[in-house]
């Protein structure tokens, strides 16, 4: 793909898309974003990177990370010095851990959530922005009692808390939120608490309430939102209870994937594989009780990830199996998404905004 090299523009004016190169991906693309009507437009891919299925910001926005989702675990950073057309910095660098899902930017390192060896890598940033070798590699222990998902512990997630203070990892094998403490001085993690979930539950992401006091953990095995609270000041996650994310009596098979929440608060948006939907939540003030509205397509098929845009009324679902990326009009009364257009990505893995 080729495109004109623009200056970096308004915010959100720009896509990045991740997808799995093994399964016929482009790698990372970018798209310019139509501030109208939300629709995408590639204009350059890189594959140079194997599988970027996840992406993330560096400070100053002048950085974009990527893991590597492959056997031997990666991370790779790019400089959008122009912002149309992202260059490598370096070579990936290794994390020691096993096909990384998931990245987050928390005191000055880089951190991957690193599905298949159960581990979360820590990564200190160069002067340049690139990442160096890992300064930690935390091991995490036990599984779960879903035969072929939980005989050991996966990483899913990894993510800092509003305070910048605690590293939160989502653990599918061992059903828990693993909480570290961050060094206020080199940003290095330590082991603070375990948050167990139930049984089967295999807690795959979570998302923090504007607040900062309330989070919710999306389960995968078992398709629920865990409401709890937050306490910064102790580390201390606590589950309030749980709301399931199917329709009463449903019994197939689905796999939710990506909650999303809006930035006052009001509600929650969930992916939901299998059911190849969207399921839109209204939030209480306090945080603390979900209330399903309605269900949507999600406009393909296998809905890996959810994104909102940062103008607040755009809602993107990024179809992995189907191959596409769907872009939903968000009504500010109900906050239901209503379907506006699609673009091809085959393999889609993940969407972020500049």
């Amino acid at each position: 793909m080729s495109g004109s090299r623009n200056a970096r523009g308004a915010r959100g004016s720009l896509a990045y898309l991740g997808s799995f190169t093994e399964a016929g991906g482009h790698g990372l693309t970018t798209a310019r974003v139509d501030a109208r009507t939300g629709a995408l437009t590639p204009v350059h891919s890189t594959g140079a990177v194997a599988n970027p299925s996840f992406l993330a910001h560096g400070p100053g926005r002048d950085t974009l990370y990527a893991v590597s989702e492959t056997d031997d675990g990666a991370v790779a950073a790019f400089s959008l010095a122009d912002p149309g057309h992202p260059a490598p910095l370096a070579a990936p660098v290794p994390v020691r851990g096993a096909a990384p899902t998931h990245l987050a930017l928390a005191a000055g390192q880089l951190f991957t959530a690193n599905y298949g060896s159960g581990s979360v890598s820590a990564l200190p940033l160069r002067p340049d922005g690139a990442p160096g070798e890992p300064t930690a590699v935390l091991a995490h222990r036990g599984g779960g009692p879903v035969a072929g998902r939980q005989e050991g512990p996966h990483a899913h997630a990894v993510l800092p808390d509003p305070s910048g203070r605690w590293l939160l990892a989502v653990d599918l094998g061992t059903d828990s939120v693993h909480c570290y403490a961050l060094d206020p001085a080199t940003g290095v993690p330590a082991a603070h608490r375990e948050t167990p979930l139930p049984p089967g539950t295999g807690p795959r992401q979570l998302v923090f309430h504007p607040s900062g006091r309330r989070a919710y953990v999306l389960g995968e095995l078992e398709p629920t939102v865990t409401v709890c609270r937050w306490d910064a000041t102790a580390g201390v996650l606590e589950p309030l209870g749980a709301i399931r994310v199917v329709p009463p009596g449903f019994t197939g098979e689905t796999f939710p994937s990506s909650p999303v929440m809006s930035a006052d608060g009001r509600f929650l948006w969930v992916a939901n594989r299998g059911r190849d939907s969207i399921l839109t939540l209204a939030v209480d003030p306090a945080g603390d009780r979900l209330e399903p509205r309605a269900e949507v397509g999600c406009g393909g098929h296998w809905p890996r990830h959810l994104a909102g845009h940062p103008g607040g009324r755009l809602l993107y679902a990024v179809n992995e199996r189907s191959g596409d990326i769907t872009w939903f009009t968000v009504d500010p009364g109900t906050g239901v998404p209503r379907r506006a257009g699609s673009v091809p990505v085959p393999a889609a893995s993940c969407v972020i905004f500049s």
